[in-house]
């Protein structure tokens, strides 16, 4: 059950283009950064060198891409970059950019992905703290048609349809059922745009370092020759036949639904603003970015909601260790064995259950007319379970005892019950040194926390 680490670049790479709305020269420089940074977004023009975090709070506009802002600050075009990060396990960065823009590129995510591997990711310290969806979380918008839903699953994947307003392009869907094939599945697929809304983009301001290199252009309603001939001597292209409907581009589409896959890299890009790694199978219809970053917002609400997990739980399946094995560990004998089986465990994490029957011995003192588990019990039961912890990684572990030195941060947060079936969670929060442990100890019934409490152990060899 030893937790996935979180991971950096091990170091840092820089890549240079025109920004896609400002038509800018840009540098994007992405950094390691010390394990629970996650992103951040540092405006290196500015005299303060002000920092962005790339949550999806910080969204001010998805008019054509993800616009992050801290005051007046702001970063546009930020989605592709990322995707990357996100799609290759990275969870700290911190990303230096000298304007108000990511350079667009090729349109995609593949450079990003290329420099990534080539500088290397390390390990860090501290476990990756994934989220792990339980039940169905679902946005919608009525008038757009847009939905995202997520549903429980044991990894992240993700499927995209889209159904696009047009005769030659109308309905295609991509799937991502496995993070580690982004790279090569869906990392080169390029932003796109149809003619019919280049001008209005144009008037808003935008996209004027547009070209046929970094976006696949879709031209799918036929108008004029005069018009489209115009059309190409704004965006400095070659004039093209007005009755040829089709993709213009330079390169030819790697797949037909390189739109759609671009979506999803999109979604991906988006979803790595909510700040956890996600288990959990996004589907989503006609998605964009306002429907994107609603979802990050919705999702970031709920892990705030439930920031501490549960573990997960199957009854069926049989225990690491059972109740014999248990004595064979621990000393305790009725009434004080506490913990009756154990489900995972690692070297620094274990996870333990007990269910609380009407039956126990101290529920006719505490209290005959509501019974309830004494909170010491609680306290003691999740110091057995990390008693076994330490103890399973012992040679000759009958021979040693482990004694409570120090409890601190007790929190007792809600009853527990006859009937109640309860999961520990315990990490060790340092290395076992000259025999001390200190571990942070979490009970839980259902998907609450009931109790928590950290607490120092001394393992002492019997006389």
């Amino acid at each position: 059950m030893e937790a996935t680490k979180q991971k950096t670049l091990k170091g840092s790479f820089s890549l240079f283009g025109k920004g896609l709305h400002t038509g800018l020269s840009l540098t994007v420089t992405f950094n390691p950064a010390p394990e629970n940074t996650g992103y951040k977004i540092q405006r290196i023009d500015l005299d303060d060198q002000p920092i962005i975090d790339a949550i999806a709070e910080k969204v001010v506009d998805t008019q054509r891409g993800t616009v992050l802002a801290s005051g007046d600050v702001r970063v546009s075009t930020v989605e592709h970059g990322m995707a990357a990060l996100y799609a290759m396990g990275i969870d700290n960065c911190l990303i230096q950019v000298n304007g108000p823009e990511f350079p667009i590129l090729d349109g995609s995510a593949a450079m990003y992905v290329d420099k990534i591997k080539e500088v290397g990711i390390v390990d860090q310290n501290a476990p990756k703290d994934y989220y792990i969806i339980r039940k169905k979380i679902e946005v919608k918008d009525e008038e757009s048609g847009s939905c995202i839903t997520i549903l429980p699953d044991d990894q992240f994947s993700i499927t995209a349809m889209c159904s696009f307003e047009s005769k030659f392009i109308n309905s295609q869907f991509a799937t991502l059922d496995d993070i580690q094939t982004f790279a090569e599945e869906i990392a080169p697929a390029r932003t796109f745009v149809f003619v019919r809304d280049i001008v209005p983009l144009l008037e808003a301001n935008l996209i004027k370092g547009g070209d046929l290199n970094n976006a696949i252009v879709i031209y799918e309603r036929e108008v004029s020759q005069d018009q489209l001939d115009q059309l190409a001597d704004i965006l400095k292209v070659p004039h093209m036949d007005a009755k040829k409907i089709g993709y213009i581009q330079n390169k030819p589409l790697t797949w037909e639904n390189e739109c759609t896959r671009h979506k999803l890299l999109d979604i991906i890009g988006d979803m790595a603003l909510i700040g956890k790694p996600i288990k959990g199978r996004i589907v989503a219809t006609r998605p964009g970015h306002t429907i994107n970053n609603r979802f990050a917002r919705l999702m970031r609400k709920e892990i705030r909601k439930h920031e501490i997990q549960a573990p997960i739980y199957d009854p069926n399946e049989a225990p690491i260790m059972d109740n014999n094995r248990i004595r064979e560990l621990l000393p305790h004998r009725y009434p004080m064995q506490l913990v009756d089986k154990i489900i995972a465990i690692g070297p620094n994490s274990i996870v333990g259950v007990k269910n609380v029957t009407a039956n126990e011995p101290f529920f006719p003192g505490h209290f005959p007319q509501e019974p309830v588990m004494p909170g010491v019990l609680q306290i003691e039961a999740m110091a057995q379970c990390g008693g076994l912890l330490v103890l399973n990684q012992v040679e000759e572990p009958e021979v040693w005892s482990t004694y409570f030195i120090r409890i601190e941060d007790v929190k007792f947060r809600q009853k527990v019950v006859p009937g109640d079936t309860i999961l520990f969670r315990v990490e060790l929060l340092h290395p076992v040194r000259h025999g001390i442990s200190t571990m942070k100890g979490y009970m839980f019934v259902g998907d609450t926390v009931v109790s928590e409490a950290t607490f120092t152990a001394q393992i002492v060899k019997n006389k």
